[in-house]
Parts: C-alpha cells; sequence; structure tokens
C-alpha cells in the first residue's frame, strides 16, 4: 500500500496482481473518487488529474 499526497488530499495506491493494474482511492472520498493505472506513475498521474477535478467541483458548488 502506497500513501500519496497531492494539493493536501491522500490517496491510497495499491497493485491488484490478479487484474495486473494499479487502483486507488482519494482517502475520505472513496465513494465520488478511484482510479486505475497500468503503471505506478500513471496511477500518480490519474490522482493529480482525480484531485483538480475534485477541486474544481467544489470550487464550482460554492460558487
Amino acid at each position: 500500500m502506497n500513501l500519496r499526497e497531492y494539493k493536501g488530499q491522500s490517496a491510497v495506491i495499491e497493485f491488484d496482481a490478479e487484474d495486473e493494474i494499479f487502483v486507488g482511492h482519494i482517502a475520505g472520498i472513496a465513494d465520488l473518487i478511484g482510479f486505475h493505472a497500468n503503471t505506478l506513475a500513471e496511477a500518480e498521474t490519474a490522482f493529480h488529474e482525480a484531485v483538480d477535478d475534485y477541486l474544481e467541483i467544489l470550487a464550482k458548488a460554492a460558487g
């Protein structure tokens, strides 16, 4: 299990040996944001994009 942080958000990224992919979710908001990728580098990029998308949604909701 790898814990990563970006823009104040944390993610858990794990390797799924059965499907041979990296899967992750953002801590505390796993129901809203998950991601997967073929490599750890791609998973980190997907995590960054997911956080950016999430923060954009929050900003729009705040008006």
